[in-house]
């Protein structure tokens, strides 16, 4: 039984809150991979840019958004009461550079999950994101690397592994082949791991 058709039989609808930083890749994978499906929406997208692309994917798909500041975020308001808004049984955190923080994880434990573009626990925690996470990996002269999808706690980078998919380093990959090696396995599973940390949520007693 698919996650649709058990959740449709629960008449139950699912609510996933995106928070991203950046171009927004991983959330439009997100936001695409459950645009049909009836029982999995994407009911809020989040972010502290500005300029951020997600923004523009929350108008093209008719999504609530909320732009907020490092201390908005800090704060019991402007965010919290998004949340409660849009009510998520999952909050994806996609690129998300900043620290979670230790209320909204009390609010929603183990309902917010991040991904981290290594094999952790090798080249994660503070200020290891992007290009420069390839960049630690290719100097290293590492033959393998990956992705892992985990649950957030107060750390960096340090929450419980739900899921993790490996690539392999060729010789003479540079950061940017890594990049696009890593970018391939984000598409390809993060979305679906997603998918299956919401029907584990769904079917806890």
């Amino acid at each position: 039984m698919t996650i649709e058709l058990f959740l449709h039989l629960m008449n139950k609808i699912s609510n996933i809150v995106i928070f991203a930083s950046g171009a927004g890749s991983n959330a439009t994978n997100i936001v695409e991979y459950f645009k049909n499906n009836s029982a999995v929406v994407v009911s809020g997208i989040c972010t502290n840019n500005p300029k951020s692309g997600v923004l523009t994917l929350a108008n093209q798909n008719d999504i609530k958004h909320l732009v907020f500041t490092k201390k908005d975020l800090q704060k019991d308001v402007i965010v919290d009461e998004f949340l409660n808004e849009t009510s998520p049984d999952l909050i994806v955190l996609a690129g998300f550079l900043l620290k979670f923080p230790q209320r909204i994880l009390k609010n929603f434990h183990n309902r917010v999950i991040n991904l981290h573009p290594s094999l952790l626990p090798k080249y994660g925690g503070k200020g290891m994101y992007g290009i420069r996470v390839h960049e630690a990996v290719v100097e290293a002269q590492e033959t393998l690397s990956g992705i892992t999808i985990h649950y957030v706690n107060e750390n960096y980078d340090d929450g419980a592994i739900i899921a993790q998919f490996s690539c392999q380093i060729q010789a003479g990959d540079n950061p940017v082949h890594l990049q696009k090696k890593i970018k391939t396995l984000e598409g390809l599973y993060f979305p679906s791991t997603v998918e299956a940390v919401i029907s584990k949520i769904n079917t806890k007693p």
